[in-house]
């Protein structure tokens, strides 16, 4: 039987509870760190909030495959949650979180067997503008321009999909994630000159590959 405390402590709890989210909302990724290793449980799942579906869209943009990429994603948050004391907190957690990504999407990758240049089949059907650097269209389409739109994206996919793996995991990192050419390095484990090289050819291939597409 429920008394007149219980009743009441159990929305006190829950707007503890949402206190909470919204205080640790507010701070930097490296604070929110010190909070989870100081003990503060929630915290963690603040970092899982703020990464979840951009790591999704990174990993399912380099791998092709949804389901394998959900599942590449959950194995990155397990590692984060048992590695995390030893992250250096000096350092980017965003380029940190992304490293792992990138390193089990390139396992991945590597692990088929039957084509070593795997290259994903979809980007993102329902990109957001504000979250991709790549703009290809006003984001403000009227309804005539869609079919236009949609058929740019698919053209966009075909000639992405043609990149080798070394060429496109720089790419999207570049172009679809918007990532600075350091944290590229620092995610691919490459030095500036290489990812800039690297970088390079892929436009150009991108650039030959889309031109005969949109003709």
């Amino acid at each position: 039987m429920l008394t007149k405390s219980s009743a009441v402590k159990e929305p006190r709890a829950s707007e503890g509870a949402r206190e909470a989210s919204l205080r640790l909302g507010g701070l930097s990724d490296s604070m929110v760190v010190r909070r989870f290793l100081e003990g503060e449980s929630r915290a963690f799942g603040e970092l899982v909030d703020r990464y979840d579906k951009r790591l999704l869209n990174f990993v399912y943009r380099t791998i092709g495959d949804r389901e394998r990429a959900q599942d590449l994603v959950q194995e990155t948050f397990v590692r984060v949650y048992r590695h995390l004391h030893r992250f250096d907190q000096t350092k980017k957690f965003s380029t940190w979180i992304y490293t792992i990504a990138g390193n089990l999407a390139k396992n991945e990758l590597r692990n088929r067997s039957r084509n070593p240049l795997v290259l994903f089949q979809t980007i993102k059907k329902n990109w957001e503008a504000d979250h991709r650097p790549l703009e290809w269209e006003d984001t403000k389409l009227r309804p005539d321009d869609l079919f236009r739109k949609r058929h740019l994206r698919e053209m966009v996919e075909k000639a992405v999909d043609e990149l080798p793996e070394h060429h496109r995991i720089v790419f999207v990192l570049r172009e679809l994630e918007g990532k600075t050419y350091e944290e590229i390095a620092e995610i691919t484990g490459c030095n500036l000159g290489t990812v800039k090289s690297r970088l390079n050819r892929a436009r150009n291939n991108f650039a030959r590959i889309i031109a005969p597409l949109l003709d």
